[in-house]
């Protein structure tokens, strides 16, 4: 004997199976890089272009690092972290002396997100003694991580307190929010 159905069931099942497809399709760009981690270049790879790269291998992100990007205004920075990582103006370059403060998303819009606005959404899974590759103009530079932490956004001070040989990498914590700043802290080796 086939039970019959009445059209609200159909219809509560559509929107059941719709909000399912819609979420998947929203939240798909951060789903996949847990689903299928991006593949990482070799350094080798990495030295022939131009520019300079971000590698951390634990987390299977890789980015070029946008230099000398305006942290203060966001017209600028929000661009630059469109097409990758982006390092501070007033902050030292990798590979010279001081401290290098790179910042990038964690996540974003789920409409607008890429692989670019997402480079550090796995950035709080690292502990100390995780490796970090920068490569600038064919130099590899290898740190450490040392330490992270969170911050409140108006805690800018590692920003300007540069005299330490260091980097800081910082995004937005909890992921797809901007209340607070995870920053991980490394030592060149």
């Amino acid at each position: 004997m086939k039970a019959k159905h009445s059209l609200s069931y159909y219809i509560g099942n559509f929107f059941i199976v719709s909000s399912l497809v819609g979420f998947l399709f929203l939240f798909y760009p951060v789903i996949g890089i847990y689903l299928f981690p991006p593949h990482i270049k070799s350094q080798k790879a990495v030295a022939q272009q131009k520019g300079t790269f971000l590698t951390i291998p634990k987390i299977s992100a890789q980015a070029p690092v946008i230099e000398n990007v305006d942290p203060n205004n966001e017209a600028v920075y929000m661009q630059a972290l469109k097409k990758g990582v982006a390092q501070a103006k007033g902050t030292a370059l990798p590979g010279h002396p001081g401290t290098v403060f790179l910042f990038a998303h964690s996540s974003g819009a789920p409409w607008d997100m890429t692989r670019m606005n997402t480079v550090f959404l796995k950035l709080g899974e690292l502990n100390a003694g995780d490796s970090i590759i920068i490569e600038r103009k064919g130099v590899i530079i290898h740190y450490k991580v040392r330490d992270k932490k969170e911050v409140l956004p108006t805690e800018v001070g590692y920003m300007l307190s540069t005299k330490r040989n260091q980097l800081i990498l910082q995004t937005c914590t909890p992921i797809g929010t901007s209340l607070k700043r995870l920053l991980v802290f490394a030592d060149p080796q």
